[in-house]
């Protein structure tokens, strides 16, 4: 009697220390899940803290609407960010253009094309592309690219936005293959064998059946690579050049939003001056941009996706 009354005590903790675990387990999770919500929070305080600063010395009119960015100026500083959101864009531009036609066939391959022993070799040889350093492709960039285009097109300079764009599209697209391909591959097998057996083509199943059913899936991605070729940094300092210029030129040396931070983190500027916290303001300009594209990303995922 005495043993089991023992065993009943034991028993009793046991289920105490089970319960405790279980209420525990809950809140610890809570926190571990708050601390991206709160470094969210106090990036975005600390932006917008230090970009009011920064507007209590520069209007805000001269700078949205400024087309001219000489904060360096030994006369009269000027902050128009225009040239840098338009340096930005333009390697931007150049990027998609290479890298949505490469990334969507290559999903269509994947999904609609390739065996399975295929796809499970060359995806994630696809995928390697983004494990590496953007430092390395900034290199690339300025050393082999740079050269070649020039070779082909004299008036190309060293500096540009057409290598640097070209080079962030080859980085986007494994981000674009391969969000889409999983898009495509969600898509029932029932669907394409049923247009296959109307007599349709593997292309025609591809082109007309496949990426329209996962339409939502590949803007989604494609939304989420152009956001990701906004940001990108050392590529752009290294190739594109610090040149912020306000005009429609791919050939000439530019400077993004990205590449002046780079500049001026690197010591040009002491600490409390106005080009200091120019720094804080163009990083605002950035996240601004980047939120609205991964806005959008999640709409377009919401409101086209199709339920099988």
């Amino acid at each position: 009697m005495r043993q089991s009354v023992q065993e009943m005590i034991a028993q009793s903790k046991g289920k105490k220390n089970k319960q405790f675990v279980e209420k525990m387990i809950p809140v610890i999770l809570f926190l571990i899940a708050s601390v991206s919500v709160l470094t969210t929070i106090g990036i975005m305080l600390t932006l917008i803290f230090e970009t009011i600063t920064f507007f209590t010395r520069v209007s805000i009119t001269d700078f949205l609407f400024g087309t001219t960015w000489l904060p360096f100026s030994n006369k009269e500083a000027q902050y128009g960010i225009l040239p840098l959101i338009v340096g930005t864009l333009k390697v931007t531009l150049i990027a998609i253009l290479v890298a949505v036609p490469i990334g969507i066939s290559a999903a269509i391959y994947l999904s609609d094309y390739a065996s399975e022993n295929v796809r499970r070799v060359l995806k994630p040889l696809l995928e390697v592309l983004a494990g590496i350093p953007t430092i390395v492709y900034g290199f690339f960039a300025l050393t082999f690219v740079t050269p070649l285009l020039q070779s082909a097109f004299p008036d190309i300079k060293i500096f540009n936005a057409i290598s640097p764009g070209i080079v962030v599209g080859i980085m986007i697209i494994p981000m674009i293959a391969s969000l889409s391909e999983d898009a495509m591959s969600s898509v029932p097998k029932s669907i394409r064998e049923g247009a296959l057996a109307m007599g349709s083509t593997k292309f025609e199943v591809a082109w007309k059946i496949t990426v329209p059913a996962a339409l939502s899936g590949i803007i989604a991605s494609v939304v989420l690579a152009v956001s990701r070729a906004i940001g990108e940094t050392m590529i752009v300092s290294l190739a594109a050049g610090s040149t912020p210029k306000f005009d429609g030129d791919f050939t000439g040396s530019i400077q993004t939003m990205t590449a002046y931070i780079v500049q001026v983190s690197k010591g040009d500027a002491g600490y409390g001056t106005t080009i200091y916290y120019s720094i804080y303001a163009v990083g605002f300009t950035l996240f601004i941009f980047t939120m609205i594209m991964n806005i959008i990303a999640n709409y377009v995922s919401k409101r086209f996706r199709e339920e099988y």
